[in-house]
């Protein structure tokens, strides 16, 4: 071998040599350590030995992927996440015997060389030179560890991986000298504890301890000498010694293990014989990852924190940033979660919902002042089997939910806020009669007028015929009266309804933007129920909106280091005067004391909601809330097929489902365990001067009675009548009294329309 390479100057192997402190030979040795013959490979110099002292002056580690801890606000455990399965533990947390036959099976003179044993490079090279191949390796357990941090680095790219375990002298070189770099700053004992924290045990098993509990059912710290045999075993082929699925090699390779142990003086023989003789005690765990493992029926509600983490800036710049940190994991989140409200919520669906049902049901609380989400359900279990979801039917579309359902009636209490912040009296009366067209035109935002078309008008109506004006608007809002609250938009126009709305949170499920049209009074735009949930605090709280929040805290270990990360904080802003709020706190208390909400009612603990049934009963709700506590409730079919008429729910049979006969008890029961011990609050309401209008009966709703009641809303809160005889008897589904027109309505499913058939003029 020539001692100068082409233009003078040093040759690649005395570059190594020099580096390496030992003979011309030793550098020739480690250059084709575990590798054929470079002119087989046909590697350049270039990026090998040549290019060695370009290399990075400092190796940077980066952090070991863990599992991550979700607690709720009590600091029990919700979930663990992970990317990888480990759990960093301290040598002193690692028994002593596994330290042992780690390092006797694979690097047994590690205390008494450097980050290279020149030896074992001599053994090697003349084993490999005896068979003609490469038969044996030289890597050291520093080594080792070194190539282990750039798999780790790699992550789950295929790519990167591949660089990081590629057979090139210029990998070799690169690992060499971090070895050695490894070897001055961190000295024996932290390079064992890093190996045994980062190397593979299979199972998906990272680290010693997640492989302690994987195969054992046990700490690290607590293996016996047999058991500590058999992980050490597996490190060289984590499939091929896999004890789980091939007991016979995985017992040859614990023995062979065993035997080393006492080669090297590490156990007696008569100890190796002993522990050779012991089965290998399997007490396997299957792996525990991800929200499907969420106790308390909180599956969902763990999604929801993974979506704000992979989402919120506060949590990195980028996507790609947010989730390098959660699949880099180590982090304990401590969530808002009420652990007593989630269980509230959970019996309250059990007992009114079955997840085999047609429909399925989906709840959300939220505590108001504050934003936080306090609990979050639904019937359909998080999962992957029949009657199980993965979607979370209480958030929005891109929080990793559907695409929304229409709230009907539960909108109306904004327009009414809408129209009491624009100078509307308390007790303002309409004509309210049980049909109109929509009035026309209707002033929109941008100087813009909705127009009904004067050849084809859109027309509307009450649920039953028996709902005739005059009404104001306590009495409207008790009964749900459609015509009622189309009259209120209309005068006050669509733009103060739509900005109340985004003052309070209220946006579209699919993200797109509220249509400026009359109709919206009516609920027909898609909302989620964390959206109606959030959205009702703003009542309970006095006009103070305040955006959701699910995070309370996170810390973040990396190595030995804990640290404290930002988290997303509620915005909170007015959204109306605390005189609004208030007289809307008036009014939907009269809902759930006389109105259509009755069943919803929680005895002696004030509260106020309201009921809504849309869309030919597709979907019904209750939205209520206390002075401490907001929340909605959705009873639906998620894919927008099922109508509520003559169905089964919860093993009770419907002749047809309102708002305030399903969603209202799982409401009501909910709110009854969620808040139990917690003080009573009374509101803050203003009197409403009475208008004295004359009786009329019944309202629009079921008025919490059990034999098939008026209904609510009807088809898209009342555009379509329900039940036109005043309860009882009748088709439900009557032929409409007007043609819908082309694109009349956005549906869930197909979108498109501008909500009630007219234009803008």
């Amino acid at each position: 071998m020539p001692n100068k390479r082409s233009g003078g100057g040093l040759s690649p192997t005395q570059q190594a040599a020099k580096f390496l402190g030992v003979s011309v030979l030793a550098g020739a040795v480690l250059a084709g350590i575990a590798l054929p013959a470079v002119g087989a490979l046909g590697l350049a110099a270039k990026g090998s030995v040549e290019s060695f002292d370009e290399l990075p002056a400092n190796m940077k580690t980066p952090p070991l992927s863990q599992r991550t801890t979700i607690l709720d606000a009590d600091g029990g455990q919700i979930a663990t996440v992970y990317s990888r399965d480990r759990t960093v533990v301290p040598l002193k947390d690692i028994s002593p015997y596994l330290q042992k036959a780690i390092v006797a099976i694979e690097d047994s003179r590690f205390y008494q060389h450097g980050a290279v044993d020149l030896k074992g490079v001599l053994r090697a090279l003349n084993k490999n030179a005896q068979t003609g191949g490469v038969s044996e390796g030289a890597s050291t357990l520093t080594q080792q560890y070194v190539k282990n941090v750039f798999v780790e680095e790699a992550g789950n790219d295929p790519t990167k991986v591949a660089q990081a375990t590629q057979q090139t002298i210029g990998r070799k070189i690169r690992e060499l000298k971090y070895a050695i770099q490894v070897e001055e700053e961190l000295g024996k004992k932290k390079i064992l504890e890093n190996y045994l924290n980062i190397t593979f045990f299979g199972q998906q098993a990272y680290g010693v301890e997640a492989a302690a509990q994987r195969y054992f059912s046990e700490s690290a710290k607590d293996l016996s000498l047999e058991q500590s045999a058999l992980l050490a075993g597996i490190v060289q082929s984590p499939s091929r010694y896999d004890p789980v699925n091939d007991e016979t090699e995985a017992t040859k390779r614990r023995n062979t293990v065993l035997q080393r142990m006492a080669a090297v003086g590490d156990i007696s023989r008569a100890q190796a014989a002993d522990a050779m003789k012991a089965p290998l005690g399997l007490k396997v765990s299957k792996p525990k990852n991800g929200c499907i493992t969420a106790v308390k029926g909180a599956g969902f509600f763990c999604d929801y924190v993974r979506e704000v983490f992979l989402t919120d800036p506060v949590f990195g710049k980028t996507k790609e940033q947010r989730a390098k940190i959660w699949n880099q994991g180590g982090l304990t989140i401590r969530t808002t979660m009420d652990p007593q409200a989630q269980n509230a919520a959970q019996r309250s669906i059990k007992e009114h919902v079955y997840k085999s049902d047609e429909v399925a049901t989906a709840v959300s609380l939220v505590q108001p002042g504050t934003g936080k989400v306090l609990a979050m359900g639904q019937s359909r279990p998080y999962g992957f089997k029949k009657n199980e979801t993965q979607i979370n039917l209480s958030v929005d579309q891109s929080m990793g939910g559907g695409m929304g359902y229409q709230p009907g009636s539960t909108f109306k209490p904004i327009v009414a806020a809408a129209a009491l912040e624009d100078g509307m009296p308390a007790n303002k009366v309409y004509s309210s009669p049980y049909q109109m067209a929509y009035p026309s035109p209707v002033s929109a935002c941008d100087g813009k007028r909705w127009v009904n078309d004067p050849n084809s008008p859109a027309k509307l109506e009450n649920e039953n015929s028996s709902e005739v004006g005059p009404y104001d608007m306590r009495e409207a809002t008790a009964k749900s009266v459609n015509t009622y609250y189309v009259q209120m938009i209309s005068d006050i126009g669509i733009c103060p309804v739509t900005t109340m709305a985004k003052k309070m949170g209220v946006v579209r499920a699919d993200g797109d933007k509220m249509p400026q049209v009359p109709s919206i009074a009516l609920g027909t735009q898609e909302m989620s129920p964390l959206t109606m949930a959030n959205a009702y605090a703003t009542f309970a709280s006095r006009g103070m909106h305040c955006t959701p929040v699910a995070i309370e805290s996170v810390s973040r270990r990396v190595g030995d280091k804990t640290s404290s990360l930002e988290v997303p904080k509620s915005t909170c802003s007015r959204a109306m005067s605390e005189n609004t709020a208030d007289t809307i706190n008036a009014l939907l208390k009269g809902v759930v004391e006389d109105g259509t909400g009755t069943k919803a009612g929680l005895g002696s603990r004030p509260s106020a909601g309201k009921t809504g049934t849309t869309d030919e009963r597709y979907a019904a709700w209750f939205v209520g809330y206390t002075p401490n506590m907001a929340g909605a409730v959705w009873v639906g079919d998620p894919a927008h097929k099922r109508k509520m008429s003559g169905i089964t729910i919860g093993g009770r049979s419907y002749g047809k489902v309102f708002g305030g006969e399903v969603p209202g008890p799982i409401w009501r029961d909910m709110m009854s365990g969620a808040l139990e011990g917690k003080p009573v609050e009374n509101f803050n309401t203003v009197h409403i001067p009475d208008s004295k209008p004359r009786d009329r009966g019944d309202g629009d709703d079921d008025g919490g009675r059990d034999d098939g009641g008026n209904g609510d809303d009807g088809f898209i809160g009342g555009l379509v009548g329900g039940n036109n005889n005043g309860g009882g008897g009748g088709e439900p589904f009557p032929t409409p009294s007007f043609s819908i027109p082309e694109g009349f309505f956005r549906g869930q499913t197909n979108g498109g329309g501008n909500g009630n058939g007219g234009r803008f003029g």
